[in-house]
């Protein structure tokens, strides 16, 4: 695997015997046992994903905020110090750059959280879009390790040891505060992708294999498991979270996406705010979608979708296997006539065909947020 990164954790991943695979430029562990084996772990217990190779960008300076709510769709010009919120960000043709965190961290710091294979072309939008607002931006990923600890024993396991002016039984979703954890000095919040309550954690990189260490030592008791991307994709699969390449990207927008609820048309202004603005009023021809596979196996991203009577009608974007439902299901653009749960479709790929039906999404009701703090 030559000229791929490796994140801080890469050799503790080996003394695992992980399972390592290219992913977004880095070497990353796809599995430590098995995909199946760590999924349920973070749905029953206790996982943990490093998810180092996520891209770092801070904004610093008077216009911060302002600055922010002008790059993304969503509205963060109100948010107070120590929240966090999920927006995309889009091209002035409507479709996404990206789908991102926002902290907010200082009067005059925002931190964006972007992904990984997306990091350099995020940070150069952000950089080309700084107009006259007064604002310092820097690409600072390399300077950031970070590990998600996700499963409904997450906060009963970490609060035993992370010390901050937030006790973290305290903390709400989408909030994030600084603190120590295991004696060195983080930022935390009550986010992931997996749809369990958990918390992604942020420290210096040589401080977060020390947090890697100590977490699955001191977690098992409470049954923690490395996690590797394997798991990490069919977690967020099941509740129908984006992922970006495969469930959006440039071609799709936040409408047609399902991601309404992270666009304020109120906003006085943001980019791509025009053509979102026509999309709406001419109203969105398909949609991401939701399906069971009665037959043929677990589709791909780009198949091609037919009607019962052999029309085109939409693609695959995500297809995977729901070890908590025991099915096969799969995530899909199609026009908007076809999405009626119980309608019955077809893939044919070559001389593979196989059999789909829609069903309600998400496949699996996320727990994360649902605790009240």
């Amino acid at each position: 695997m030559e000229n791929l990164k490796r994140t801080p954790l890469y050799e503790e991943h080996l003394k695992l015997n992980a399972h390592m695979v290219p992913f977004a430029g880095f070497e990353m562990p796809l599995k430590y046992t098995s995909i199946k084996e760590e999924h349920l772990a973070v749905r029953n217990a206790l996982g943990i994903f490093d998810v180092s190779h996520m891209g770092e960008i801070e904004i610093k300076g008077p216009d911060a905020l302002k600055f922010t709510h002008y790059l993304v769709t969503n509205s963060v010009l109100d948010m107070k110090l120590g929240r966090v919120k999920y927006t995309p960000m889009c091209y002035e043709h409507g479709g996404e750059v990206d789908d991102l965190f926002v902290y907010n961290l200082d009067s005059n710091f925002v931190l964006l959280v972007v992904n990984a294979s997306n990091y350099e072309k995020d940070l150069k939008f952000v950089l080309d879009h700084k107009g006259n607002f007064n604002v310092e931006i820097e690409g600072k990923t390399d300077d950031y390790g970070e590990v998600a600890i996700q499963g409904p024993k997450a906060e009963e396991f970490l609060k035993n040891y992370f010390e901050g002016e937030t006790p973290l039984e305290k903390l709400g979703y989408f909030k994030a505060t600084y603190g120590k954890l295991f004696n060195v000095n983080i930022l935390i919040s009550r986010t992931g992708y997996t749809g369990e309550d958990g918390f992604e954690i942020y420290a210096k990189p040589i401080d977060i294999v020390h947090i890697w260490n100590e977490a699955l030592e001191k977690g098992k008791p409470y049954g923690i498991k490395p996690a590797g991307l394997g798991a990490r994709d069919t977690l967020r699969f099941e509740v129908c979270y984006w992922l970006y390449g495969n469930d959006i990207d440039e071609t799709t927008n936040p409408f047609e996406a399902g991601q309404d609820f992270a666009v304020k048309m109120d906003k006085e202004n943001f980019i791509g705010k025009s053509t979102l603005e026509n999309i709406l009023k001419e109203g969105i021809k398909r949609k991401l979608t939701g399906f069971k596979v009665l037959s043929g196996g677990v589709p791909r991203h780009g198949m091609k979708i037919y009607s019962e009577d052999g029309n085109e009608i939409g693609h695959i974007t995500s297809g995977n296997m729901s070890f908590v439902r025991n099915e096969i299901l799969a995530l899909g653009y199609v026009k908007l006539e076809y999405r009626d749960v119980g309608t019955r479709l077809i893939i044919k790929d070559g001389n593979r065909v196989f059999e789909l039906e829609v069903i309600e999404m998400p496949f699996i009701e996320p727990k994360a947020g649902k605790k009240k703090v």
